[in-house]
Formats: structure tokens, C-alpha cells, sequence
């Protein structure tokens, strides 16, 4: 009495489908997936940033210092 059975679960997944309709199911399964994606490319991006072995961060690509930015935007 304390779980349901799988006849329990089919009639409440053929209720929600009567309510929502396969299509927005669908749509909703898809934008699901989607967000479950970008957020592993975030942890995958997230975890690049982290020192190497030498305790040292990774450089970024360009090494452009902040004040040699300041100083071509006055001169320009």
C-alpha cells in the first residue's frame, strides 16, 4: 500500500499526456536536455580555469594587461 504499482504510473502518465499533450511534453523534454548540456559545458569550461600541477593558473591567450588598455584608449 505504501508504493505504487506500475498500473498507477501508467494512468497518471496517460493523464498528464491528455492534459499537456505530446507536443509541449516534447518540447518541454527537449529544452530539459538542452539546459542538462550547457550546464555540463559550464562545469567542463569551470574547471579550465584551475592552477595545473605547479600550482600555477593557466594563461590566457593575448596577455593583454589592463593598463596597456587604459593607456591606448587615452592616446587614441
Amino acid at each position: 500500500m505504501g508504493s505504487f504499482s506500475i498500473w498507477h504510473w501508467l494512468i497518471v502518465l496517460i493523464i498528464v499526456m491528455l492534459v499537456f499533450g505530446t507536443k509541449k511534453l516534447r518540447n518541454i523534454g527537449s529544452d530539459l536536455g538542452g539546459a542538462v548540456k550547457g550546464f555540463k559545458e559550464g562545469m567542463k569550461e569551470g574547471t579550465s580555469d584551475t592552477p595545473d600541477a605547479a600550482g600555477t593558473a593557466k594563461k590566457a591567450e593575448g596577455n593583454i594587461i589592463e593598463g596597456e588598455i587604459k593607456e591606448k584608449s587615452k592616446s587614441a
